[in-house]
């Protein structure tokens, strides 16, 4: 499906009101080799702060970031935020114009998976109960006596927790999903490879070989070597549940492939607009479209989240693993679509050609269309191309 990337549809409900920070891919010169650049993207332009700040890391590991990007020296004007989104359509583009890229580099890509715990459970019931709602009901009340409290009270790692576990590997129904959604440590795992996530308006990869993969909306949180969150942006974890589902080994199958992670459109940074409470608060909107006339809808709110999110980042970085780098954290989703396309009961799969939309009031949209990982582009620059440019 076609899109038009506008500033309405892409910046934040705010407009420009918060710290902005972008990367572009500017073309190159007899002077000066085409490669990217941190840019703040503001009411009146977009500004190239590379001179400062040679790569995003660089700026998210400066001391206050948000101001630190305000008083950048030798800020240079490279075009119109509505420009440069129109040149970031892949099948719009011009190579001679400045286009958006996913605005983190050097950053490892993590994720956090099974991170809302209600919906866990529930596909857990589903599961048990075969689809029967009666049963369900039984199996609900029974997870219920079992740990003496609302399943939405369990607290990951908590004694009710425990005690859930001893009840669920009694009747044998326990899981490594199960494992890290109500035990003591998180599943965290490498999404991506830095600068392989693309940004707003490029196309996402799945493997032509999945037959049932769907999207993941989610906050990402944006951390510094020194474990400080300092802003936050979108993300889509592309998932191939097929291929998860055969094994909880093929995760890395599943979800690291050719243009697998999205990541935008902007990082937003923490200042007096916008703090790591309102992220607490965030709701996440979603949207798929597709030629086929099929559309879905659903959100994730971060506030139903079962992990702290600074529990997260603590899990992550810390004195048993660092980040020289920092990192971009992608916090999970509550959100597992199961609308049918075609067949009944055959459930949600993507299509080539889908337009997907992840939407957040205080962090603007991230707009991309799917496609396989062999059609898109391959991914040809990496650290070693950043370090030469």
């Amino acid at each position: 499906m076609d899109f038009i990337l506008s500033p309405g549809d892409v910046l934040p409900e705010d407009g420009y009101r918060g710290m902005l920070i972008g990367r572009v891919w500017l073309p190159g010169n007899n002077k000066v080799p085409a490669g990217p650049s941190v840019v703040v993207v503001a009411e009146h332009g977009v500004y190239d702060i590379t001179n400062s700040y040679p790569t995003s890391a660089d700026l998210m590991n400066a001391d206050k970031p948000a101001t630190a990007a305000a008083n950048a020296d030798g800020a240079i004007r490279i075009g119109g935020t509505e420009e440069i989104l129109l040149n970031s359509n892949p099948d719009a583009r011009s190579p001679e114009k400045p286009y958006f890229l996913a605005p983190i580099d050097l950053q490892s890509v993590k994720a956090c998976g099974v991170t809302f715990l209600d919906s866990l459970l529930e596909r857990l019931i589903e599961e048990i109960a075969k689809g029967d709602s009666q049963s369900a009901d039984a199996v609900r009340e029974t997870m219920g006596k079992e740990i003496g409290v609302d399943l939405k009270g369990v607290e990951p790692g908590s004694s009710e927790a425990e005690r859930l576990s001893k009840s669920l590997k009694e009747k044998g129904l326990w899981s490594p999903y199960l494992e890290v959604g109500i035990g003591p440590d998180a599943e965290i795992f490498t999404k991506a490879q830095p600068m392989s996530a693309i940004g707003i308006g490029a196309e996402i990869g799945i493997l032509e070989s999945s037959t049932w993969n769907n999207p993941e909306p989610e906050a990402v949180l944006i951390v510094n070597s020194r474990a400080e969150i300092v802003g936050a942006t979108l993300g889509n974890d592309v998932n191939l549940r097929d291929m998860e589902g055969r094994s909880a080994l093929l995760l890395n199958r599943a979800k690291d492939n050719n243009g697998s992670c999205a990541i935008g459109p902007f990082i937003r940074l923490f200042d007096q607009t916008f703090s790591l409470s309102d992220l607490k608060n965030l709701e996440i909107e979603l949207a798929v479209e597709g030629d086929d006339e099929f559309s879905l809808v659903g959100n994730s709110n971060i506030g139903m989240i079962s992990r702290d999110l600074e529990s997260l980042v603590a899990q992550t970085i810390n004195k048993n693993h660092q980040y020289p780098d920092g990192l971009a954290l992608m916090t999970g989703t509550m959100f597992a679509p199961t609308k049918d396309r075609g067949a009944p009961g055959k459930g949600f799969t993507h299509h080539p050609g889908d337009a997907v939309i992840i939407f957040s009031p205080p962090l603007g949209a991230l707009i991309n269309r799917i496609n396989f990982c062999d059609k898109i582009p391959p991914w040809d620059f990496g650290t070693a191309a950043l370090l030469r440019n």
